[in-house]
C-alpha cells in the first residue's frame, strides 16, 4: 500500500469573479494540569463548569458570539431560524433577551460579532440559491443592511480590525445531484456592505496535479470550482490572510485579503491507520474498545479550523471530523459503503475474508470514490473518512503536529463508558472532532477541541506547536453534540477570569467554563 506520511503543497493563482449584490464537569479535577512556566509568568490551566442554561430543543444552539460591550451572547438557533440573545453579564444567572428573527430570509448557519456589529450568515430556502450575510447592532438589535453573497453560507468571521466579514459559501448540491452550485468565499466590506466573490474557476486545470497529492473532487460531472465546499475560516492577527477549510475535498484554501485572491489550495493528503500511534478501533461490534493498526488510510476532512502566531510563524489548526457525502435524490450521489460490502483485491489483501467480518473491518465505512487503483472493480486500499484527530499546519501546509490516535487514548482512559459514542462510531469516524479555537491565556496558546460524538472538549497547551500537551477533558451531563467552542478572554469576561463557552446541537445546550 501506498504510504502518506506528509501532505504535498501547491501553489496557483485565483481571480477575483464578481462583486456581491448590496442590499438593504469537568473531569478528574484537572486531571494532567497544565501549570508551568513561560518566561517569567506562572500559568495555571483548570477550566470547570460555571453554568448551562437550555436554550432550546435540537438545533437551538449551533454556534456563539459575544459581545464584551453589552455582556450578550448570540447564538444559532436553527430550532427556530432565529439568533438567540442571552444576557451573561452574569454568568450565574443568564437571561434571555430575545429572538433576533431574519424575515423569512431562511436558516441562520453562523454568527460573529466585532465593533458593536453582529454578522449572521444566512442561507436561502433553496440551499443552491445565494445567501446573505445580515448586519446587526448588539445593542438596539437592528437591522442594518445585508449583502448577497454566495450560496450556503456556512461560516462568517470578521477580520480582528472589524473592517471585513469573510464567509465560507459551501455551494452544496441539491438531493438529486442536479444542480451544484460554486464553492465560493466572499469578503465584505462592513461599512459599506461591497462584496468581492472569489471563486476556484482558476484551479481548474490543476485538478490531476491536486489530486495526486491528496486533494478530492469527486461530484458527478463536477469541474473543481463546482465540486470545493468551503466550511470554515480562520483569519491571521495581522488580517492579511485567511485560511478555509473545503471539507469534503481535503484541503485547506488560502486568501489574500490584500488583494482579494485565492493564492494557494493545500492538499492535506491521507493518514496511514497502519502506522504507530494512528491506531483505532475500527468497529462497533467486536465487543471491545481497543486500539490497532489497520490496513485503512484516514482522509483528513477539517471541518472548523484555528488560527494562531508563535515566534512569528503562523500555524492552523484543523479538527479532523471527516464527511461523506450522501444524497438519496434522483440520481443522487452515495459515495460510502462498509468494507463487508465491497470486493478486497486478494493480492493487497490476501486475509480479505478475515477482514471484513463485522468484527475486523467489515462495519467501517469507506468511500467508494477511490482505492480501485487498476479501475478493475476491487479495492486495492482503504479510504475512511477523517482523521480521528486535530492536526497542527504551517501557515504553507506543511504539517507540524498530528494528534494520532491521542483522542481516543484520552478519552478512553478518562471516560471509558462514552469511548467513541458509546462505541457506537467506532465503524463511523469515531470521536468526531469538529470544533477548535485558540486562546492565548497568559503566555500559553490554549486549544480546545469539541468532540460531537462525545459529547466532550479536550484541552491541551499548544505553545510548541510540534509538542502539544494534554490538559484535561471537560463534559457536562446533558450537553449533547457540541458544534461550537467560543474562548472568552479575561479581559472581555464578565466575570473577569477565561471562559470558554460551549454550544451543544442536538441538546440545545449552552455551557460555560471558567479557568
Amino acid at each position: 500500500m501506498k504510504k502518506f506520511t506528509r501532505p504535498a503543497v501547491f501553489f496557483a493563482a485565483a481571480a477575483l469573479l464578481f462583486s456581491c449584490e448590496h442590499l438593504d464537569d469537568f473531569i478528574g479535577d484537572g486531571g494532567t494540569n497544565g501549570d508551568g512556566m513561560e518566561g517569567e509568568n506562572p500559568v495555571s490551566i483548570n477550566f470547570t463548569h460555571k453554568k448551562t442554561f437550555t436554550v432550546g430543543g435540537e438545533g437551538a444552539a449551533e454556534i456563539s458570539a459575544f459581545d464584551a460591550a453589552t455582556g450578550r451572547l448570540f447564538t444559532v438557533n436553527v430550532e427556530k431560524d432565529v439568533i438567540t440573545v442571552y444576557d451573561i453579564s452574569n454568568v450565574d444567572a443568564p437571561m434571555f433577551v430575545a429572538d433576533i428573527a431574519l424575515n423569512g430570509a431562511g436558516a441562520p448557519n453562523s454568527v460573529a460579532v466585532k465593533n458593536g456589529i453582529l454578522a449572521v450568515a444566512v442561507e436561502q430556502e433553496v440551499k443552491q440559491d445565494n445567501g446573505y450575510v445580515k448586519f446587526y447592532d448588539t445593542e438596539s438589535l437592528q437591522f442594518i443592511s445585508a449583502s448577497k453573497v454566495g450560496a450556503l453560507p456556512d461560516m462568517v468571521t470578521f477580520t480582528p480590525d472589524g473592517t471585513y466579514v469573510i464567509l465560507a459559501n459551501e455551494g452544496e448540491p441539491n438531493d438529486d445531484y442536479t444542480v451544484d452550485p460554486k464553492g465560493t468565499i466572499s469578503i465584505v466590506e462592513v461599512a459599506t456592505g461591497a462584496c468581492t466573490h472569489l471563486d476556484f474557476e482558476a484551479f481548474n486545470g490543476a485538478k490531476e496535479s491536486l489530486l495526486e497529492n491528496g486533494f478530492r473532487v469527486f461530484g458527478p460531472n463536477a469541474s473543481l470550482a463546482m465540486d470545493v465546499e468551503p466550511e470554515y475560516v480562520a483569519v491571521s492577527d495581522d488580517g492579511k490572510k485567511a485560511w478555509v477549510s473545503l471539507q469534503e475535498n481535503n484541503g485547506v484554501a488560502v486568501v489574500n485579503l490584500e488583494t482579494k485572491t485565492i493564492e494557494t489550495i493545500l492538499p492535506l493528503g491521507y493518514k496511514d491507520y497502519s502506522l504507530p500511534g494512528n491506531e483505532i478501533d475500527p468497529s462497533d461490534k467486536d465487543d471491545k474498545t481497543e486500539l490497532r493498526s489497520v490496513p485503512v488510510f484516514g482522509t483528513y476532512h477539517p471541518d472548523a479550523i484555528a488560527y494562531y502566531s508563535v515566534n512569528g510563524m503562523d500555524y492552523i489548526v484543523t479538527a479532523n471530523e471527516g464527511d461523506a457525502r450522501e444524497y438519496e435524490g434522483d440520481p443522487g450521489f452515495v459515495e460510502e459503503e462498509r468494507i463487508k460490502d465491497i470486493v478486497l483485491d486478494p493480492t493487497a489483501f490476501p486475509d480479505w475474508e478475515n477482514l471484513q467480518a463485522d468484527e475486523n473491518l467489515g462495519r467501517l465505512k469507506i468511500t467508494l470514490t477511490k482505492g480501485d487503483i487498476d479501475n478493475d472493480g476491487d479495492f486495492d486500499e482503504l479510504y475512511s473518512f477523517g482523521a480521528r484527530s486535530f492536526t497542527i499546519w504551517t501557515g504553507t501546509g506543511e504539517m507540524v503536529y498530528d494528534s494520532g490516535n491521542d483522542i481516543a487514548q484520552k478519552t478512553l482512559e478518562l471516560t471509558p463508558d462514552t469511548f467513541n459514542g458509546e462505541d457506537g462510531r467506532s465503524d463511523d469516524k469515531g470521536a468526531e472532532p469538529e470544533a477548535v479555537t485558540v486562546q492565548k491565556i497568559g503566555n500559553k496558546h490554549i486549544l480546545f477541541v469539541g468532540l460531537e460524538r462525545n459529547n466532550q472538549v479536550l484541552v491541551y497547551d499548544v505553545s510548541n506547536p510540534a509538542a502539544p500537551e494534554f490538559i484535561q477533558l471537560l463534559e457536562t451531563s446533558g450537553d449533547v453534540a457540541p458544534e461550537g467552542v467560543l474562548a472568552i478572554a479575561a479581559a472581555d469576561s464578565p466575570t473577569g477570569k477565561d471562559l470558554l463557552v460551549v454550544s451543544n446541537e442536538v441538546s440545545g445546550t449552552v455551557t460555560i467554563y471558567e479557568n
